[in-house]
């Protein structure tokens, strides 16, 4: 997995050059406080979790990042209703890539 981001970075480094910071203030602030609540009220935690999605941002544009944390909020919820989402290939595609985001910021910021 480790010998794909790199290629992922790179593609998507590219296609995102233009919008560098397309997330708004508040999903990064939701973002870093539900990652300091896993990891720790600290400074460190702040300066990691930060980074993390700063990292994330710089790979998944918010389109998709929205549309991943979509998928993943509503196929917790396990019923017959949300069976048809949790097999949709795009569905699919959206939680990998956002998987793959968050290895490489695990990589980079901890």
């Amino acid at each position: 997995m480790r010998l794909l981001i790199p290629a992922l970075l790179v593609a998507a480094s590219g296609a995102n050059a233009q919008v560098v910071n397309d997330y708004p203030t508040e999903a990064r602030a939701d973002y870093v406080f539900g990652c300091m609540a896993v990891n720790g009220q600290t400074r460190e935690a702040l300066t990691k979790c930060s980074c993390s999605i700063d990292v994330i941002a710089s790979i998944l544009p918010y389109e998709n990042y929205t549309e991943a944390e979509t998928v993943l909020s509503i196929t917790r919820l396990r019923s017959e209703r949300t069976a048809v989402l949790r097999n949709a290939p795009g569905a699919k595609n959206a939680v990998v890539d956002l998987r793959r985001a968050q290895a490489e910021a695990e990589i980079r910021c901890f």
